[in-house]
């Protein structure tokens, strides 16, 4: 197996293993276990697990940008392209129920620890914000599109948090569609985020 196959492997591993069992909890020797290659083999890799943390949030980025950009290419509109994103609460609803938010659950862990990795981690909501941000712009929302990113986005982590909390998959799929109906009926300078709230 090659170095970057093997060094691709741990950082996948240890991706799913943060977000299932946390960053605190997860040990080299849990990440190392479940792709059965020797520690030798390991810290050739990562010396720490900072390193691991590191190379894991650097991963998600990649993948977020290529998942936005995917978004803008099958999105006719910005409100097909917002659909997008409300709809990886419902394709996930199964991770989410069980783990919670990928990226939130991170996040607030780092934040607790005050680990020095948190700024780099919070990155991602950032990704998401701007890129929300431009979808509202697109729809002409430029004086309010950055309040209606943020909304959007304290909206799936409110929905990923209770559905967490409640283990109810069927929250999000109910949510979700309240959000959507807002959407519909987005066409006027008049709407806001609060009358589906």
């Amino acid at each position: 197996m090659g170095n970057k196959l093997t060094r691709d492997r741990i950082v996948e591993e240890a991706d799913k293993l943060f977000y299932e069992q946390g960053f605190e909890h997860t040990s080299f020797a849990q990440i190392a276990e479940a792709l059965g290659i020797s520690r030798g083999n390991f810290y050739y890799h990562f010396k720490t697990k900072d390193e691991i943390l590191d190379a894991v949030i650097r991963h998600r980025i990649v993948c977020t940008n290529s998942m936005l950009d995917n978004w803008e290419l099958e999105g006719r509109t910005p409100t097909d392209r917002i659909r997008s994103f409300l709809n990886i609460l419902v394709m996930n609803r199964a991770k989410i129920k069980r783990f919670g938010c990928p990226v939130g659950t991170l996040c607030t862990e780092l934040a607790k620890l005050n680990h020095p990795a948190k700024a780099h981690a919070n990155e991602l909501f950032t990704l998401f914000r701007t890129w929300l941000r431009r979808q509202f712009e697109q729809l002409g929302r430029h004086d309010d599109a950055d309040e209606l990113a943020m909304h959007m986005l304290a909206f799936s982590q409110g929905v990923a948090t209770l559905s967490s909390a409640f283990q109810d998959e069927k929250f999000i799929q109910s949510e979700v569609r309240r959000l959507d109906d807002w959407l519909s009926s987005f066409t006027t300078k008049t709407n806001t985020l609060s009358e589906v709230l």
